[in-house]
């Protein structure tokens, strides 16, 4: 159980540092795209939109990585004063009764959104915009799919958590 977390948390960790690369990414652009506006007064459409594109995924790609490092807002005002017996299994509920039926929503309910633009191989409504609008919807279905696995790490690490305190 505990190798199987560790490689489930390894999908969340690789999947964060890609993307602290699209943050960097989405920075360069921004700065391009203010000089290029305010400097020589152009731009490109197509531009600007890949700067939302890629803001976009930094949120919802991130999302695991950021449960794996503890970075959501939480309520820590009970869970710090908590055994770590007590912590694992408000850990262990929270993936079960919260984190892992919202996901499964998530995918349930945005899975034809999504596939209906891939059927289309949707693009921007925009004369010069990015014709990728189908990838950038898909990655809803892939922050739902990078949760799960990440609680389910959680999960899994809670479940050790209070095997191990119940035996000592």
């Amino acid at each position: 159980m505990r190798q199987l977390a560790a490689q489930l948390e390894a999908i969340s960790e690789k999947t964060g540092q890609l993307v602290a690369w699209l943050t960097l990414a989405m920075v360069v652009l921004t700065f391009i795209v203010v000089v290029l506006r305010y400097a020589f007064n152009t731009g490109w459409i197509g531009m600007q939109e890949l700067i939302t594109y890629l803001h976009a995924f930094v949120f919802m790609l991130g999302a695991a990585y950021t449960l794996k490092h503890e970075g959501h807002v939480r309520v820590d005002i009970f869970y710090r004063k908590m055994s770590p017996r007590r912590q694992a299994l408000v850990d262990f509920l929270g993936c079960l009764l919260l984190l892992f039926p919202v996901c499964l929503f998530i995918l349930w309910s945005s899975w034809e959104y999504v596939f209906s633009s891939w059927k289309l191989l949707e693009g921007s409504p925009e004369a010069d915009g990015l014709p990728l609008v189908f990838v950038l919807k898909t990655a809803i279905l892939l922050m739902a799919v990078l949760l799960l696995l990440q609680g389910l790490a959680q999960l899994l690490r809670a479940l050790l958590q209070l095997q191990e305190s119940r035996r000592g």
